[in-house]
């Protein structure tokens, strides 16, 4: 239950502000939340007369005080599962196969379109409550399960409505073109029509999407294919995202970038130029460790690339049944430090003001005068220390928008 108050005072903590993607300490440092905002963060010494009169005040006995963690790609509303698809990626089986002999998105497709709406909602909010547990504060959900008109907003629908009673912030992303369904196989274009002409045009309207993502790959969209999924939303004032280059090199950084998209996602695959484009763009690259480790990929994303051209490098948990079945993002940032080469700072950078940044969000992320008082605290001595656990690290304390939860 969030306890209800009006100003919020943190004292003795250890921040980690997370200014310009940097770690931002002070060392023995305070906040001031008031009307849900940060009204004040600094040094204790520097507290203004204001902050001491707090309703409330947290001795935070210097624990460590991060942001509230962003996870910036998930795809929590599904039903069923794909345990089968482990035994038969671990018997050799590639993504692509499974997905040819009817596996992968698919088969969740037809377990998602025979739930029940409260069927989806509970399991959905199970996910959800787990990755609050972990100090995340905003979570962006995709659909992408139904792939027909009615059952992908059914999804963005249940996923709007997870806000209403959980104490979190849900960004919701149209991924009507996961996939082509099966009702539509060999007409994958004709399926790009609906997907344009009455989803997005729908989603809008209703106003139950921020973004539209497409999976640009050879088993799933063409570069062609997203394009025009791309100018519909644009058309309908929807941002866009990419699963870009995860497979192979479609191409897709590049495209995401020439779109203004607000993140290509993946990017296993791409190359020099894509990120070069990206960069000229400022379009955030998404990592997905998960997804690398579960489908035992050998080909890491150019971090070394996205570095040298100062991309955001932003880090999630990419949630979903088949390919990333997991909801610790702090588990992401430790496997994005040690499968990809991230530093401590650049992975919480990375699931909190650059998992931000990847969602469009500006008023979050970092803790700073005028922005959201959504942050954790932690029992822990140092910012490195919430990366460096396998198996995800709980915080004490989780405020969202100025209350405690």
């Amino acid at each position: 239950m969030i306890l209800a108050m009006e100003t919020l005072l943190v004292t003795h903590g250890r921040l980690a502000t997370m200014h310009d993607g940097r770690f931002g300490e002070i060392a023995e440092g305070a906040l001031y939340a008031k009307d849900g905002h940060i009204a004040w963060v600094g040094p204790m010494a520097d507290m203004p007369r204001a902050a001491r009169a707090a309703s409330t005040v947290l001795d935070a006995k210097g624990a460590l005080v991060t942001p509230g963690l962003v996870d910036c790609h998930t795809h929590l509303i599904y039903g069923g599962n794909r345990v089968r698809e482990m035994e038969m990626r671990l018997a050799g089986k590639s993504y692509a196969e499974i997905a040819k002999a009817g596996g992968g998105i698919v088969s969740t497709v037809t377990a998602t379109r025979a739930a029940s709406n409260a069927q989806l909602r509970a399991a959905s909010a199970r996910r959800l409550q787990a990755l609050m547990d972990e100090g995340v504060t905003t979570v962006e959900i995709k659909s992408g399960y139904g792939l027909d008109t009615e059952n992908e907003l059914r999804c963005l629908r249940i996923a709007r409505s997870l806000a209403a009673d959980h104490h979190i912030s849900i960004c919701t992303t149209l991924l009507g073109a996961h996939s082509v369904p099966a009702e539509f196989a060999g007409r994958a274009d004709e399926y790009v029509d609906l997907v344009c002409t009455q989803m997005i045009p729908r989603a809008a309207a209703e106003g139950l999407a921020n973004a539209v993502d497409v999976f640009c790959e050879s088993i799933a969209f063409t570069p062609a294919q997203t394009r025009r999924v791309f100018e519909a939303a644009r058309a309908h004032g929807l941002d866009v995202k990419l699963h870009a280059d995860q497979l192979s090199d479609g191409g897709g950084a590049a495209l995401a970038a020439q779109f203004d998209a607000l993140s290509a996602d993946h990017l296993e695959h791409a190359s020099a130029a894509g990120i070069k484009a990206m960069a000229e763009a400022g379009c955030v690259a998404v990592i997905l460790p998960g997804a690398f480790h579960y489908l035992r990929e050998t080909k890491k994303p150019p971090v070394d690339s996205l570095r040298h051209n100062k991309v955001r490098m932003a880090v999630a948990t990419d949630s979903n049944p088949g390919t990333s079945p997991t909801t610790s993002l702090t588990t992401m940032a430790n496997m994005a430090c040690v499968l990809f080469g991230l530093t401590a700072e650049e992975a919480l950078a990375g699931i909190t003001c650059h998992g931000a940044a990847a969602l469009g969000l500006d008023d979050r992320g970092v803790l700073a005068p005028g922005l959201r008082a959504d942050f954790a605290i932690w029992d822990v001595g140092e910012p490195a220390e919430l990366v460096a656990h396998v198996g995800g690290m709980r915080p004490t304390h989780v405020a969202f928008e100025g209350r405690l939860r």
